[in-house]
């Protein structure tokens, strides 16, 4: 058997003004792709495998057409090289939003279902803040989503939906998938799967596989997308038709009965709020998120709201990672290591965004990927040329900083990632302003179903089992 292994990954906000562009992406093609470490447990089976071409993005704003376009066309005159193989797999997010363009994995798998024909099998694996919509659905033979948020099943939601490509070509099955949309969209920070009613609803999706059904998923869907494809849906892969839709009737019944029950899983409020919060906090590290400015859910990451409360608090002891701001980084590398200089923070990307100007002590320097840790009074911040989270241990110590001697933490952030959740003494959540704001009925809402929660008054709900059109042939 041989696999062509492919697909385009980010998260995008559609009330981002900044459009992200190649030099955002992270481009593995040919066997570099084989090499990924992301790819590694493709060598775990037997299959050949045709790679193309796999690029990824830390979350942002709608993706430059151009940009898109380039891609997109690189990856099918790959494909049509690669062929002729068995199957197709696609590693995919499922919240790419594209400048000028609704559905954009409908359009990238629609086009790769028009080089390989209608008889090749095609997976994909999704982020279970995706949106899913139908167009989708009738391209493609299999589906698996994450089960986790935080996500740390990534390499087993990927290996689900191989396992079950490779188990069709070996069988001669023909798998197809089911959809139903639920009419509900909630932001990640109320849906963790650590906290219920999520540990339930998705503890539960293995006990209805079985019977004809492969896989269930319970797609949360991404809730800053003004698009009309925007909402959680379950999606269950199998073979019994009738089996699958009764699987997700009752993932969609479920989730619908939980409505009432999902809330934040930390302390939330407004950052005053819990800024003062921290400063009662007799136990340290205090993590606070920054919310709304949260590149991993598609915020700017420019914004310095918190850096400003606490410049203006005369906070000691904080430790604010990071702020994007590459005219700040630059700055500091030209003034060196030990200088001080008059510094003007944030909203380098976007001009709506707040700002400060401040006196800052460069005291450490990362000339590879551009960073520049300065000290302003009490205050350590961490300034990146990119746009860029900083979730995991090792994005401080590679800069000299140790986040559990904090008294105070802040990081750009909605739920804590799993690295830096264990420190949290307490965990707060500030509800910051920007372009993934948990202010979710406020929203902007042009594009969505109508009918949709919160944007809309609660109402009853029958789900509505959708066959894929391969299904049904």
């Amino acid at each position: 058997m041989r696999i062509a292994v492919g697909g385009i990954h980010t998260e995008c906000s559609t009330y981002s003004p900044v459009l992200m562009q190649e030099q955002d992406f992270r481009v593995v093609r040919g066997d570099d792709l084989l090499a990924h470490d992301y790819f590694a447990f493709l060598g775990d089976y037997p299959a050949t495998v045709a790679p193309l071409l796999h690029a990824r993005a830390v979350p942002g704003g709608p993706v430059a057409r151009e940009c898109y376009e380039g891609f997109k066309a690189e990856f099918l005159d790959r494909l049509r090289e690669a062929l002729p193989v068995d199957g197709v797999y696609l590693a995919m997010h499922g919240a790419m939003k594209v400048d000028g363009l609704f559905d954009a994995e409908g359009d990238w798998i629609s086009a790769v279902r028009d080089v390989v024909g209608p008889e090749m099998l095609i997976a994909t694996s999704y982020d279970l803040h995706g949106n899913v919509s139908q167009k989708i659905v009738d391209q493609i033979d299999i589906f698996a989503a994450y089960r986790t948020a935080p996500h740390i099943d990534t390499p087993e939601t990927m290996r689900a939906a191989y396992e079950m490509l490779l188990r069709a070509l070996e069988t001669e099955e023909r798998p197809g998938v089911v959809r139903v949309a639920i009419p509900l969209l909630l932001p990640g920070e109320r849906s963790s799967t650590e906290d219920e009613p999520a540990r339930r609803l998705y503890a539960g999706l293995p006990g209805l596989e079985g019977q004809g059904v492969w896989r269930t998923d319970l797609m949360i869907g991404y809730v800053w997308a003004d698009e009309p494809r925007a909402t959680a849906a379950a999606v269950v892969t199998g073979l019994d038709r009738a089996a699958a839709e009764r699987a997700a009737a009752q993932i969609a019944s479920d989730f619908w009965a939980a409505r009432g029950e999902f809330r934040f899983g930390s302390v939330t409020g407004p950052l005053s709020q819990m800024l003062d919060i921290a400063a009662a906090a007799k136990t340290a590290p205090v993590i606070l998120a920054d919310s709304g400015d949260n590149p991993t859910g598609g915020g700017v990451g420019d914004r310095a709201d918190v850096l400003a409360e606490l410049i203006a608090r005369d906070w000691q002891g904080a430790m604010v990672a990071g702020i994007t701001d590459r005219p700040a980084v630059e700055a500091c590398f030209g003034a060196g290591l030990g200088a001080t200089l008059d510094l003007t923070i944030g909203a380098s990307l976007d001009p709506a965004g707040v700002h400060v100007q401040a006196k800052a002590k460069v005291v450490f320097l990362e000339p590879n990927d551009p960073q520049a840790v300065v000290q302003i009074n009490g205050i350590t911040l961490v300034l990146a040329a990119r746009r860029r989270p900083y979730h995991n241990i090792a994005d401080f110590t590679a800069l000299g900083l140790d986040p559990t001697k904090a008294r105070l933490l802040v990081v750009k952030s909605g739920y804590l990632s799993p690295e830096l959740a264990p420190l949290a003494n307490p965990n707060l959540m500030a509800l910051t302003d920007g372009v993934v704001n948990q202010d979710i009925p406020r929203l902007t809402n042009h594009h969505r179903a109508k009918g949709t929660l919160p944007f809309a008054p609660d109402h009853d709900f029958t789900p509505e089992p959708q066959p894929s059109a391969r299904f049904l042939r």
